[in-house]
């Protein structure tokens, strides 16, 4: 540790620690982000589907 570089280099590395960390918890809410949006579709989806399950059996029903 005698080196007059050690401190700028330790220094360097952790703000590329941080940087790292900061984008890598961006990542992880952008992911949260999607799957939600996906989950939410796909519940909307079986909605849908449900629904049209019982208009098809109406119409089963009075044909």
């Amino acid at each position: 540790m005698d080196s007059p570089l050690m401190i700028p280099i330790l220094v360097f590395a952790v703000v590329v620690l941080v940087l790292a960390i900061v984008h890598v918890a961006k990542i992880h809410d952008k992911e949260r982000e999607v799957y939600w949006k996906l989950h939410s579709e796909e519940l909307e989806h079986q909605r849908k589907m449900q629904e049209l399950e019982e208009q098809l059996e109406r119409v089963k029903q009075g044909g």
